[in-house]
């Protein structure tokens, strides 16, 4: 029988892209059409997606535009163009946008203060923009509102009060956001090759920085220092940057500070950026000797359990497997409370970093290819033990899919062949074909971060 136990072992450079992946045009008239169909199978005339700086993803994935500063509001009326409400800022930066879409200057969608000499009152835009009486309207922010046992609540919004109320005197308004966000078959759920190609990308920019930040980081630096060496190069984040030491580390989410880092620490970090997101956690030690007393026995306690889910969940993911089976293949490994499991161990990734996830107990939802999911098993123990911490992201792609990537994205390709290899060959991890691990630091977990070349793996 396997065992996760601490190995000698180098992470490769995997490199890094020499070239970005771009969506076109054509992608965006493809995804049109895709919700025009979608509308019509869930009876809805019309369609207005709400978006902000935070929570861009949806409005994004329609229109290509990104909120700055700003909110934003899209119209979507079948037969004619999407309307593109943007304020002040946002509506001259919309020009960039590669979507197909009517600009319309909104001035109350702007920061307060602003000049508001143009302002035009809602309902009247949204009538010029298609929308008639007694509409079926569905209207989509970020997210949804579900019941325990998963039962949506289309009467539940997160989106302005202002918005809701004039879409009301249109006709009935219901939560839309499952044409996007459902975790089987939401429209950003599966996704375009070219959008895991732009995927892997980002990946690989947020694995770097988080390989950079570990094996540059060292006591006596302040968390500050220490997060220098990641090195952005300026890619939009999804997230802010999650670092910690000491005793603010098991809390997982602050920001960097000041504070120095100390010899013994536990700390903590998290890079994500639009599509990708990478977490570790350790000690600032080089071996368990150098730990408290009392949690020396660390690996085999925590690390090598966490390890063999994290490995498990690997092999056991792939297109067709059900939710509620890759719970159990991790679960069935921590369920001791010791662990403190308390979230999903798995979801899908987008441009935000957590879309849905159908990975939860007696899940019957299937995976299937074109989804992008993230390996997310955090044992927050809430004792001197800490925590692991091993996040990275992956996509399941069929043959044609795998054939497409290929073909398209040669570069990123030869990336992901050489971490599959990685994982197989070095850390004893068996992946199905249909895996293709997008982080450049696959299922890399160094405890103790004064030693990276010591790692966990499956003997």
């Amino acid at each position: 029988m396997r065992h996760a136990q601490l190995t000698s072992l180098d992470l490769p450079d995997f490199g890094s892209p020499m070239t970005e992946p771009e969506l076109h045009r054509d992608i965006y008239a493809a995804r049109l059409k895709q919700l025009f169909a979608r509308m019509a199978a869930s009876s809805l005339d019309a369609l207005v997606i709400y978006g902000d700086r935070e929570h861009a993803a949806n409005i994004s994935w329609a229109t290509g535009y990104d909120p700055r500063f700003e909110e934003a509001i899209c119209i979507i009326v079948p037969g004619r163009a999407p309307t593109l409400l943007a304020g002040n800022e946002g509506f001259p930066y919309a020009e960039m946008a590669i979507g197909s879409f009517d600009r319309v200057l909104w001035q109350p969608l702007s920061l307060m203060g602003q000049p508001r000499g143009k302002y035009r009152d809602l309902a009247s835009v949204l009538r010029e923009s298609g929308m008639k009486k007694d509409m079926r309207i569905g209207l989509a922010g970020w997210k949804g509102f579900e019941t325990d046992d998963g039962v949506f609540d289309p009467h539940w919004f997160e989106t302005p009060h202002y918005l809701v109320e004039a879409l009301n005197g249109f006709g009935t308004v219901t939560n839309a956001a499952l044409l996007f966000m459902h975790p089987t078959d939401g429209l950003r759920v599966i996704n375009e090759v070219e959008q895991l190609a732009r995927f892997e990308y980002a990946a690989t920019l947020a694995s770097n920085a988080v390989r950079r930040l570990i094996l540059g980081a060292k006591p006596g630096m302040s968390e500050y220092a220490a997060c220098r060496n990641m090195a952005f190069d300026g890619f939009p984040q999804s997230v802010h940057v999650n670092m910690s030491s000491g005793p603010r580390a098991k809390y997982g989410l602050p920001s960097p500070s000041m504070r120095v880092i100390e010899k013994g620490d536990p700390i903590v970090i998290g890079v994500g950026l639009m599509g990708a997101l990478n977490c570790r956690a350790g000690f600032m030690v080089a071996e368990a000797s150098e730990l408290p007393k009392n949690i020396r026995d660390y690996v085999d306690k925590l690390v090598a359990p966490y390890f063999a889910a994290a490995a498990a969940w690997y092999e056991t993911i792939g297109i067709g497997v059900e939710g509620g089976v890759l719970y159990e293949a991790v679960m069935s490994r921590l369920a001791d409370p010791f662990f403190g499991i308390g979230l999903n161990p798995g979801h899908l990734i987008h441009l935000d970093e957590w879309v849905h996830s159908p990975i939860k107990q007696n899940s019957r939802m299937r995976l299937a290819s074109g989804m992008a999911l993230q390996c997310d098993i955090i044992p927050a123990t809430g004792t001197p033990y800490f925590m692991s911490n091993i996040e990275d992201g992956v996509a399941l792609a069929d043959a044609p899919t795998r054939a497409a990537f290929q073909a398209k994205f040669p570069e990123a390709w030869k990336r992901i062949e050489s971490r599959r290899a990685f994982m197989t060959e070095k850390l004893g991890i068996t992946l199905k074909p249909e895996v293709l691990p997008f982080s450049n630091i696959p299922a890399w977990l160094p405890p103790f971060w004064l030693s990276p070349g010591k790692v966990m793996a499956m003997r």
